[in-house]
Parts: structure tokens; C-alpha cells; sequence
């Protein structure tokens, strides 16, 4: 009997991977409330640069134009963490920036200290929506609105037809 498993029509790739950077979000705000490092923790922390909602020096994404990977060990600022990304100050030759890093841009979080480390898919999001066919009724003269005619504040849509 040969076994082939069925593809799954639920993405738990997906959701595994969103659970994951959760992870990564809630260490990076118990660090921002604390506004340090416990002990001998710091971070690796990798993303795609030209990510959706990457925000960083135009030098710095010059120089890493696909993946760049950040240290959260000893100089480091402003740390601040929501649901979606974090943004955290760092000095690169001396040059201080802040940079803002979408959680969905991370592909890579390591803790030295622990031996501790996630690997992700980078996950695209499309800068525009899907093209789509025009609405037969968003013509200009497809609808016609008229105000009642008993002064009430009720109006009264007529959709005519194209022919």
C-alpha cells in the first residue's frame, strides 16, 4: 500500500511560521520593557531589506541590498515593539540610525547565549490588488440618486441598465 498524503487546504506552514515570529515579538518587548539584555542573551536578528515596511538608511540598504542581519547585544536604543514590527536604534561606523523591521521581513533570530534559533520563509505581501474586471454598475450614469419627494431625508438609488 503506497501512502501519498493529501495537500492540506489549512496553511500550517503558515500559521506555524506567524506563531514563531510571535516568539520573536514577545522577546524583543520583554527586552523593551526591560530596556536590556538578561544576562548573557543578545540577538542575531536577520530580515530581507527591501521587505514591505522596512524602513532603514538608504547607505545601509545599498550595502545590503537583499538580507541584512542586526545585533542586539551592548549599544543599542529605542527599542519598541508592537504586533506587526519592532524599531530598534543602532550605530553602524560610528552613524547611529533607527531602524523599523516588520516581523513578517525577519528570516532569521538566534540567541547565542541559549543555542536558541528560528528560520523562516520571508512572507510576501503584494504592494497592490489584483487586477480585476470594472463593476458594470460604477458608471457615472449608472446610478441615479434622487431626494425624496416628500422632504423626508430618505434617498432613493435607481440603477439603469446598460444596453
Amino acid at each position: 500500500m503506497t501512502g501519498s498524503v493529501p495537500d492540506s487546504l489549512i496553511p500550517y506552514d503558515e500559521i506555524v511560521q506567524e506563531a514563531l515570529r510571535a516568539v520573536v515579538g514577545r522577546v524583543l518587548n520583554s527586552v523593551a520593557e526591560t530596556q536590556g539584555l538578561p544576562g548573557a542573551h543578545h540577538f542575531y536578528i536577520t530580515f530581507k531589506t527591501e521587505a514591505q515596511g522596512v524602513d532603514i538608511p538608504q547607505r545601509l540598504r545599498e550595502r545590503f541590498p537583499d538580507e541584512m542581519t542586526i545585533v542586539l547585544q551592548h549599544r543599542f536604543w529605542d527599542l519598541k515593539v508592537d504586533d506587526e514590527k519592532f524599531s530598534v536604534g543602532l550605530s553602524f561606523n560610528q552613524v547611529p540610525a533607527i531602524l523599523t523591521i516588520p516581523f513578517a521581513a525577519i528570516t532569521g533570530f538566534h540567541d547565542p547565549a541559549v543555542n536558541f534559533e528560528l528560520r523562516f520563509q520571508a512572507t510576501e505581501v503584494a504592494d497592490e490588488p489584483e487586477p480585476h474586471d470594472e463593476a458594470e454598475n460604477d458608471a457615472a450614469s449608472a446610478a441615479v440618486v434622487k431626494p425624496a419627494e416628500d422632504g423626508s431625508n430618505v434617498v432613493s438609488v435607481d440603477f439603469k441598465r446598460k444596453k
